[in-house]
């Protein structure tokens, strides 16, 4: 049976790549060398079994996101990504018999890492029911900050991907009746963007300068840019006919429509940035877009703020239409 520190000597000790770590695990504590004149971005998110991801999930592809979603709110501040510490907590049977699972997730964190050019300087396991907790530090230029109090009225909403693509692909790992008619290829891309979200760094640190507000998709289109309206003191309008599509010449069921339109506006997962910026910046949006290959879709304007309905969703013609789901709360 592997103790403690030979687990984590075995599996999450790696050469550090960054010139600013001095010290990385095996110390009491890790030591950095910030880049001079930088600010600091910290962020901590937790991942838990049967919560975050199903038990079954890829140890690999679970190691990618565990980081990935660390990442993603760096993305979200305009940062660049420079150091990550790792806590675990592990059930018995993967920290001693099933160890092949520790070497696929540590494999798939590091190629996450290596990705995006972070070092893992530290951490702690325990024994306990799998639990993931990864702390990322980044650096941002002073006062470049991408923050979600800047969204002033008459800016425009700019959502970066194809959001709901992760909600759908848990909806078809759970087998859901209406997920059936999606093409095979769609499932394959949906369930990959649940499983190995790509944290957009390149796009949050070309915004800086350029949009208003911005923030990470974690827990639905409509929750999140309602936590971005509820800082900026200001409301947001939707339009329907402006969200992104699927694929262009299928045909789909109403069944499936209604499930994508859901999964798009209140599934969580995505980790796409939702952005706000005034329409002066509309080309420059669209040349970062050509430049990074990523589809940016104005979605809405930021309208004042009136009465406690932050988000509003209008149809074709102008009507409000109302969801019972807004996004994903834990302790709702």
């Amino acid at each position: 049976m592997a103790g403690e520190f030979t687990l984590i000597d075995r599996y999450f000790k790696r050469p550090q790549q960054q010139a600013g770590t001095l010290l990385g695990p095996g110390d009491d504590c890790a030591l950095i060398a910030p880049t001079p004149g930088c600010e600091l971005a910290i962020t901590t998110d937790m991942l838990v079994a049967g919560v975050h991801f199903l038990p079954d999930t890829d140890p690999a592809r679970l190691g990618w996101k565990s980081l990935a979603v660390n990442l993603s709110d760096l993305a979200a501040m305009g940062a660049l990504p420079r150091w990550v510490t790792l806590a675990g907590a592990l059930p018995a049977t993967l920290a001693t018999v099933d160890q092949p699972w520790l070497e696929k997730f540590a494999e798939g964190l590091f190629a996450c890492a290596a990705a995006y050019g972070v070092d893992l300087i530290g951490g702690d396991t325990t024994r306990g029911p799998l639990t993931l907790s990864i702390t990322a530090i980044g650096e941002v230029e002073p006062g470049q900050a991408l923050r979600r109090s800047g969204a002033r009225v008459g800016d425009c909403i700019w959502i970066s991907g194809r959001p709901g693509l992760a909600s759908l692909g848990l909806a078809c790992l759970q087998n859901r009746p209406e997920t059936r008619a999606l093409p095979e290829t769609w499932r394959r891309l949906c369930i990959a963007a649940l499983e190995k979200p790509r944290p957009r760094i390149e796009l949050g640190r070309a915004l800086r300068g350029i949009a208003s507000a911005a923030i990470d998709v974690s827990d639905g289109l409509l929750a999140d840019l309602g936590h971005l309206c509820a800082e900026s003191s200001v409301a947001a309008a939707l339009n329907l006919v402006q969200l992104p599509h699927l694929p262009k010449g299928e045909q789909y069921d109403a069944d499936l429509r209604r499930i994508a339109l859901e999964c798009q506006l209140a599934g969580g997962d995505d980790y796409e940035l939702c952005f706000t910026a005034t329409g002066s910046q509309s080309q420059a949006i669209a040349a970062i877009a050509a430049r990074l290959e990523l589809p940016l879709w104005h979605i809405g304007e930021i309208i004042p703020a009136h009465g406690e309905e932050l988000v509003t969703v209008y149809d074709p013609d102008l009507k409000p239409v109302e969801f019972a789901r807004k996004g994903y709360d834990h302790f709702a």
